[in-house]
């Protein structure tokens, strides 16, 4: 399915010579029963697919009038729909996306937006009310084009699309409001209920585009949310029935919509328990929302609380917020939700509160739905340590909690020099999370961009962000929403408002009912929102010096540019390079970026012409707790690690130099993920190893996320000399006041700490290299190796037209110099006679596009670590 919706995309190429007028003669190309449906907003065509919900912009601007009531035709394998203007006018179009016109003297002026065509070629076609038209557009008919009758349904119905089942050749339609299906008789014009949809219960949406299959499932699409819905053979339902339906995909919201696709094409089914991507769009059994609710798969699970949320997707202020999850986790800290107060709309205002904002009459709490999701009851969850350390100057959050467990949050925060930083999409996914879909939300008649993230530990979250600032001399708000944050205007001040839910329709509910509040305080006078990116990643780690990313192309796209900035250290500078990745056109591709080891990289990827996508990632941050008033830091530098670990270590990345002045303490700390998230360390490791020097004693400290007191974590102590000395640890000899063996199923950070004796003010100083969790007590060759390491230096670097490889050489040798691109293609290998001493290989930058490139140097009888080499 997915190469045929690709393949149909290549022929789409043809929609930049677009029609001027409906005047046009389309060329004789039919759409031919293909597997895409098509959802037509105004006069743009958007193609779908119905099994992942993803769609792309196939054609823009198709003819001057709006086009509604659109449907495939059986008899001649074309989409025909209604024209807004002319008036009396239905048009036939190609899967070029050209059209032809046809003005129908008998019909009635005025929009026409239900429709479709029976498997005999006759149109169907209505407005509201209950009468009906039938047109003949069966090419072997003497009738053709013609008016063949007017008639009227048995009962008005309030339905905005209506489609064909292939197996019983009845309409079926889906009501506004009471969310009843309904099956017409073609013939007879008789309407029949069956009964509300169950998945459907409780929504007030307008089902604008409604599709079938070749096995009679009913799909039916919500303007608003985008959400499709499916019912399973409907043309065995009845009324007293127990009718099968659940939701199936996450498509694009629209405020005009209408569907159509061929009902006798299949649409790929995932079984939700073979261990298999069934309809390719690379979600597995659970993963997929099509199995939402089926058999083991649970339909939800509860969404984070908003107090955990809210960091910044950059690495602008990493260190200050590395040192707000290290507080949070000396202490095992953890928002208690049962505890919290409890929030309602005599509390959520407090004239002289905290959050008050000086210049203006209104709060941020101001904003903040209450009772609009039928929640149990609102508590804060505010986050005030954000205050300290992103660009927030004021925030107010609130969990909504019903059975005992939060279902939705929204993090309400004032800034004053441009938008918040942070968004969940940016960094999510490359610590774990993964974008199941990303498209839009329409509210209020604008399409804001929504997404759907699988949390790490398996949770699903409905995401939307929005913002708000004043304008028109502070009489008005305008909104603005990008998956992009560099298109919010800068230097302004701006409400920011990030919203998640464990449903979708909640999801709508909370950010529908932000935006009336502000526009309650202060009408909106403008709307800057952007469209979805339509190439994004999905998933990704980094992983031994690369990236690896599972990348998701719902537009065919070829090739898209990797721009990235990045650390290969926490007290380096930021480094920058750009390439290309090779999609080849393909729905998902997994692909392995090398980057060389690094602390953290924000990236961007995008093919020139769409919305591109943004990451962030960070590895697990080294830090100085220097909180005390007594202590002073001298010098602090992060290095790059220079050994090669065993398979069998648990590496904690990059080494540690600190020198500090304290009457009191200091310490270095280390994280062993980016989120101050725990890790269980017990089952492959016993053994805790390192090397070090310093000044005195060296008190280790793995922190436990399950201890809350600081004093009972688990201790050792280990003196440093001024020599450079190798350490292996084991688990027993770590101890805790709590008089109990240490279990290491949840560590959270690693604490070096060095105390000033007595309180007198002195230097203290620790080098820490080689850090990781291993097996046994027994130190590795690489422990002994003479501190004098093999290495590559190039001269210049970064390379504009000419550089050297440099090295030393303990003796005379065969080694091989090969210099690899980010996609780990080779473009230098030459072999090199060394001699001993200093080495020098040099390099044109003719055969260099700009860029960043891995140099290894291959030796038989000595280890050289690689160098990046960067190409301007």
């Amino acid at each position: 399915m997915i190469t045929k919706l690709h393949t149909f995309k290549k022929q789409m190429l043809v929609l930049a010579v677009l029609l001027l007028g409906v005047t046009s003669q389309a060329q004789d190309t039919p759409f031919n029963c293909d597997y895409s449906a098509y959802l037509f907003q105004y006069n743009d065509v958007y193609a779908i697919d119905l099994a992942s919900g993803n769609s792309y912009l196939a054609a823009r601007d198709i003819t001057p009038g709006n086009i509604n009531a659109t449907a495939y035709n059986p008899a001649d394998g074309f989409i025909w729909g209604y024209l807004s203007s002319p008036s009396r006018t239905i048009v036939r179009i190609g899967n070029d996306f050209l059209t032809t016109s046809f003005t129908i003297p008998e019909l009635p002026t005025g929009n026409k937006y239900v429709g479709d065509i029976s498997p005999d070629g006759i149109y169907y076609f209505k407005a509201g009310g209950t009468s009906y038209y039938k047109v003949d557009l069966n090419p072997n008919s003497p009738t053709y084009t013609q008016h063949l009758s007017t008639e009227t349904l048995s009962q008005n119905i309030s339905v905005h699309d209506w489609a064909f089942n292939a197996v019983d050749g009845n309409l079926y339609a889906v009501e506004k409001n009471s969310n009843i299906l309904y099956r017409i008789n073609p013939t007879t014009s008789v309407v029949e209920a069956l009964g509300e949809v169950p998945i459907l219960s409780g929504l007030d949406y307008t089902y604008g585009a409604v599709y079938f299959d070749a096995d009679g499932r009913f799909y039916v699409s919500a303007n608003q949310t985008g959400t499709v819905y499916v019912i399973q053979s409907v043309q065995d339902v009845t009324p007293s029935a127990t009718m099968d339906s659940n939701l199936f995909a996450f498509g694009p919201s629209s405020a005009s919509n209408d569907g159509a696709r061929c009902p006798s094409a299949p649409v790929l089914q995932e079984i939700c328990d073979n261990g298999i991507d069934d309809d390719g769009d690379g979600l597995i059994d659970c993963e997929d929302p099509s199995c939402s609710g089926f058999g083991s798969c649970e339909v939800i699970a509860p969404p984070t609380t908003a107090n955990d949320g809210g960091l910044e997707s950059n690495g602008r202020l990493s260190e200050a917020i590395n040192k707000r999850n290290f507080n949070r986790a000396k202490t095992s800290y953890k928002f208690d939700q049962k505890t919290a107060k409890r929030v309602t709309k005599d509390t959520s205002r407090q004239t002289g509160s905290a959050y008050r904002t000086a210049n203006n009459s209104f709060e941020l709490q101001d904003f903040v739905p209450l009772n609009t999701i039928n929640e149990d009851f609102a508590v804060e969850s505010t986050p005030t340590d954000l205050l300290n350390i992103t660009n927030a100057t004021e925030v107010y959050s609130v969990d909504y909690m019903q059975n005992g467990a939060s279902i939705a949050s929204v993090l309400a925060l004032k800034t004053e020099n441009g938008v918040y930083e942070h968004t969940k999409y940016i960094c999510d996914r490359l610590l774990g999370a993964e974008l199941i879909t990303v498209s839009t939300m329409d509210i209020n008649d604008h399409a804001f961009i929504k997404s759907i993230i699988k949390n790490e530990d398996g949770s699903f979250e409905y995401v939307l962000s929005l913002s708000a600032k004043v304008e028109n001399s502070d009489a008005n708000f305008a909104v603005e929403s990008h998956w992009n944050l560099d298109l919010y205007e800068t230097d302004v001040t701006f409400y920011n408002f990030q919203i998640w839910s464990d449903s979708i329709d909640d999801l709508y509910s909370l950010a529908q009912e932000v935006l009336n509040l502000l526009d309650t305080e202060k009408p909106i006078l403008d709307y800057q929102l952007s469209a979805p990116p339509t190439v994004f990643v999905r998933k990704g780690h980094y992983n031994n010096g690369a990236l690896d990313l599972q990348i998701i192309n719902t537009n065919a796209t070829t090739m898209v540019n990797f721009d990235s900035g990045f650390r290969t250290t926490e007290t380096n500078d930021f480094n920058y390079t750009t390439s290309n990745l090779d999609l080849n056109e393909n729905y998902i591709t997994n692909i392995t970026v090398p980057t060389g080891h690094l602390f953290d990289i924000g990236f961007r990827i995008g093919d020139g012409v769409n919305t591109p996508d943004d990451l962030f990632m960070s590895d697990g941050p080294w830090g100085v707790d220097d909180s005390e008033a007594s202590t002073t830091v001298n010098n602090y530098q992060i290095s790059e690690n220079t050994m090669t670990f065993d398979d069998q270590d648990f590496p904690i990345e990059r080494n540690v130099a600190l020198n500090a002045t304290t009457s009191t303490y200091v310490a270095a700390y280390r994280a062993l993920t980016p989120r101050f998230k725990a890790v269980d360390v017990s089952e492959d490791y016993n053994s805790f190893k390192l090397r070090a020097s310093g000044t005195g004693n060296l008190e280790i400290t793995l922190v436990k996320e399950s201890i809350t007191i600081w004093e009972e974590q688990y201790k050792t102590t280990i003196a440093l000399t001024e020599d450079l000395e190798s350490y292996a640890i084991m688990f027993s000899e770590f101890t805790s006041t709590l008089n109990t063996d240490l279990e290491a199923n949840d560590i959270v950070t690693i604490v070096f700490t060095m105390v000033s004796n007595d309180g007198v003010t002195t230097t203290k100083e620790m080098n820490l290299q080689d850090v990781r969790f291993s097996r046994g007590n027994s130190l590795s060759v690489n422990d002994f190796e003479s501190q004098t390491i093999n290495t590559l230096a190039a001269y210049p670097n970064p390379m504009v037209d000419t550089s050297s490889i440099q090295f030393v050489s303990n003796q005379s040798e065969t080694v091989q110099l090969v210099i690899y691109d980010q996609l780990g293609k080779v473009v230098l290998n030459r072999t090199v006679k060394t001699q001993v001493g200093k080495n020098q290989i040099a390099i044109n930058g003719e055969q260099f596009s700009s860029g960043l490139y891995i140099c290894k140097l291959s030796s038989t009888k000595a280890h050289y670590n690689p160098l990046k080499l960067l190409v301007k």
